[in-house]
């Protein structure tokens, strides 16, 4: 297959910069049709950004005959239900992050496109950026020596107003607050990084009292059994932080995830620094990977398998407070 045509589902903010031009600029690949519920806006993407088609239903987009590939860009209580009209479809998916509602729904989505013998993926786009990339080889190369722990750091202040109106913080449609949508991320990279997690506990708690979801996290986790990792997402803070630190026995990686940061390594003593900046737009190196997957041509390594172990830590840290919220624990 020469070009890879891609059919959007929601054509949202994330598709104005980061995925939208992505899909068309990257080598052997197009963005031919959109669709988003409110047919004029979907019109206007359409006009501003040379897109050909727009359709107005998921599904019509899902079966145009000239549609390869379907990228759902939509919140995440629509993922399964659109995923799986996919594969019912035969097509390929790419879903937005985080993958699902919840871990139970990945494992549906796993099950539907293996049934189908087609491929899904999930748009963890640092899994391709050049930044990532460098760690994962100073990393392998052992560059602090054996590594042994991880910390991440999360800091922002708490939403207040109409910010909290947002459909992140509503949890019938994001599945849960801030966390759920934000350290997906870095539970991904993460996984990329150092290898799959295979135990994770963790609690969370409301602080701030403006909105019901949580706002602040605390995750403990383990990959294999020689590194441990901690985490705090604290969203009633006074300052944004955004730091991922990998402690070896010899020395330490520090990068950020969430912002396009240098990558600093120290051992022995001295301290070297990676400059790093992110491409105009984000996805297009990951989409690059699937495209190129699907013409034979490569590998794309952020998967729905890598994207359900993700969801399952996130689980494994949220399941408390909310089996709290629901009555089902005193």
């Amino acid at each position: 297959m020469d070009t890879i045509r891609w059919g959007l589902i929601g054509c949202g903010d994330v598709a104005e910069v980061k995925s939208g031009p992505a899909l068309q600029k990257a080598d052997g690949s197009a963005l031919v049709a959109v669709m988003r519920r409110d047919r004029g806006k979907a019109e206007d993407y359409a006009r501003r950004h040379g897109v050909q088609r727009v359709h107005g239903d998921a599904e019509a987009l899902i079966h145009d005959a000239g549609v390869d590939a379907v990228y759902i860009a939509t919140p995440p209580s629509s993922h399964c239900g659109l995923a799986l009209k996919v594969a019912a479809a035969g097509k390929p998916c790419l879903v937005e992050k985080p993958m699902a509602m919840n871990h139970a729904e990945c494992l549906q989505m796993l099950e539907a496109f293996r049934a189908a013998q087609r491929p899904l993926w999930v748009a963890y786009y640092r899994r391709a950026l050049p930044r990532f990339l460098k760690v994962r080889e100073l990393l392998r190369a052992r560059a602090i020596g054996q590594l042994t722990s991880i910390h991440v750091k999360v800091t922002d202040p708490l939403a207040t107003g109409d910010a909290v109106k947002a459909w992140r913080f509503n949890t019938d449609i994001s599945g849960a607050g801030l966390f759920l949508d934000l350290a997906s991320h870095y539970f991904d990279i993460i996984d990329f990084l150092a290898g799959p997690i295979t135990a994770a506990a963790g609690f969370a708690m409301n602080t701030g009292g403006t909105y019901t979801a949580e706002d602040v996290t605390a995750a403990a986790f383990q990959i294999g059994d020689r590194v441990a990792g901690t985490g705090i997402w604290n969203f009633n803070a006074p300052v944004s932080a955004d730091s991922v630190v990998f402690t070896g026995s010899d020395g330490e990686i520090t990068t950020a995830v969430r912002a396009d940061a240098d990558v600093s390594v120290t051992r022995g003593g001295q301290s070297n620094l990676y400059r790093f900046r992110n491409p105009a737009h984000v996805h297009q190196p990951l989409i690059q990977t699937i495209v190129d997957e699907l013409r034979g041509k490569g590998t794309c390594e952020s998967t729905g398998e890598s994207g359900a172990r993700s969801s399952w830590v996130m689980e494994r840290c949220l399941q408390s407070y909310y089996m709290l919220e629901r009555g089902d624990i005193k």
